[in-house]
């Protein structure tokens, strides 16, 4: 490859992939350490620049053209795209709003800043200044006057016409994903907007007080998950990354902070998938004296509110399919939605063989039911039959009626103590919140921690933890009625911005390293 095909594959990215091999690259990015040797002996390097004053952007110029035309700005951004016609060229440079145009002329920067323009290859950072006008063709642009090199890029960008299609790459190098894929930032900047909007709804219609808990805990408790095991040093201990904050901000509750929510990083150390990343963001909340209902208000409020900042609707489209989420959302009782889907009715049951019975001949397997509890089984059936029928839990829907087996924080319902006040909100057949009216028994919540510490200590449940004693404590002192929602705010974003997998609304999702 020439020197001239090696400037023109640089400027031009080479309109196919297939024609990129990584010797060629390799060649094209010694060519840009090349032109940096050349600048800096010229005593040009754009290292050693650190500022730029930016006083307009790309579609802030766009959007107020007539009253902006003729007028003179100073702008920064990344070229993208550049076509040289001898003594005149076009270049696009991108910043924080989008691309403009600028139109640079030999005569208007001098002849010896023209040639050294000329160098400048896409990916390259620079500060411009000039004024404001509109090309023969109708474009938007800005006539230049000044051109700095702020910043020299050394690599090779994936190619206009493909941009960075690698999933896999997309989330390594999601710098990259963001310079090339323009509606990948959007999808951040709608994150952003979402989970301000939740923050706002909690701290000006309920009077929530955004709290901080710790990370790092010696009990992993307030969920059934396994968690990540770290060890601290300096006291010698074996620490954890918390699964949930649910049992430091009930603490809170009790020291007479009624209304406290944290939104921060949960981490289990699971399964990955389109659904699940094993750090990921969630949202607590507690409200003193307030009950389940409560939550449910507070979750139509926060989800809706935030797809209506984000979108201007509380009627989202995700993969093909519509979901108003404008309140009131429908209820379904978890016993009723068995009955509906296999009509089995656990009303009539009243016995944990009665139960077993009931699910074999709904097809479970006879060995994992035979130790199971009547409740832990209605768990299993709403699990196996009703979350995988389509559409079933489309929603949103609020799916109450959990069995105080599987919900050791949750308080009895006092109609049947056999279950708690406690619901689910599904969206598109996923869990995005959960919620209690929460148990503030000391007595009653020792004893389901020490029904979780047999099963620990029998090896029947391996997600289980160590009761957390000091909880117990709080609960002694006093817990007043107490409403608690936990939000998976990943999934929300996911619906919201319509993103196929969980790594699209993570800036930096978890991956395994790659093979050297």
């Amino acid at each position: 490859m020439s020197t001239e095909e090696k400037n023109k594959a640089n400027d031009n990215l080479i309109e196919s992939e297939a024609e990129i091999t990584e010797e060629s690259l390799n060649e094209l990015r010694q060519v840009r350490r090349d032109k940096l040797k050349k600048l800096q002996d010229m005593g040009r390097n754009p290292f050693t620049e650190e500022t730029w004053d930016v006083d307009a952007y790309s579609m802030d110029i766009k959007n107020n053209f007539e009253e902006m035309e003729g007028k003179s700005v100073s702008c920064a951004g990344r070229i993208m795209a550049n076509r040289h016609m001898g003594k005149a060229s076009f270049i696009d440079i991108q910043d924080k709003q989008g691309r403009i145009q600028v139109y640079v002329r030999q005569d208007a920067i001098t002849p010896e800043e023209y040639e050294v323009f000329k160098t400048y290859d896409i990916g390259d950072i620079i500060g411009l200044k000039g004024q404001i006008f509109k090309t023969r063709h109708g474009e938007i642009s800005i006539k230049a006057s000044e051109i700095k090199l702020l910043s020299k890029s050394l690599q090779i960008l994936p190619n206009k016409f493909q941009g960075l299609k690698d999933q896999d790459q997309r989330y390594r190098q999601r710098y990259v994903d963001l310079i090339v894929n323009p509606e990948v930032k959007n999808t951040f900047v709608q994150r952003s907007k979402i989970i301000h909007a939740i923050k706002g709804v909690l701290e000006t219609d309920y009077g929530y007080l955004e709290v901080d808990t710790p990370i790092l805990t010696t009990i992993a408790g307030g969920a059934n998950a396994r968690p990540f095991d770290t060890h601290h040093n300096t006291l010698d201990i074996d620490m954890k990354l918390r699964i949930s904050n649910e049992l430091f901000l009930k603490r809170l509750i009790v020291g007479g902070l009624d209304r406290v929510y944290e939104m921060g990083k949960m981490f289990r150390n699971e399964g990955m998938d389109r659904n699940h990343n094993p750090e990921f963001t969630s949202m607590e909340c507690y409200m003193a004296y307030a009950d389940m209902e409560t939550m449910m208000e507070v979750t139509e409020q926060v989800v809706s509110k935030a797809a209506l900042a984000a979108t201007g609707s509380m009627v989202i489209e995700y993969q093909g399919k519509t979901f108003d989420l404008t309140p009131p959302w429908r209820r379904l009782d978890m016993a009723d939605a068995i009955k509906e889907i296999t009509s089995v009715d656990f009303a009539t049951i009243v016995t944990d063989e009665e139960a077993r019975a009931a699910a074999i001949k709904q097809g479970m397997d006879k060995d994992e039911v035979k130790d199971m509890t009547r409740g832990k089984i209605l768990a299993e059936m709403f699990e196996e039959f009703c979350e995988d029928v389509p559409g079933y839990l489309d929603g949103p829907v609020f799916v109450t009626g959990h069995p105080v087996e599987i919900s050791p924080l949750a308080k009895r319902d006092p109609k049947d103590p056999r279950i708690t006040r406690r619901f689910e909100a599904y969206i598109n057949c996923w869990e995005i919140a959960n919620a209690f009216s929460e148990l503030n028994d000391p007595i009653d919540q020792f004893e389901r921690f020490k029904e979780q510490q047999s099963q620990l200590d029998d090896g029947t449940d391996d997600e289980a933890h160590p009761m957390d004693l000091d909880f117990v404590n709080a609960l002694e002192v006093g817990l007043p009625p107490t409403g608690g929602l936990g939000i998976g705010i990943d999934r929300v974003i996911m619906l919201i911005t319509d993103a196929p997998s969980i790594r699209d609304v993570i800036l930096f999702p978890t991956m395994k390293p790659l093979e050297k």
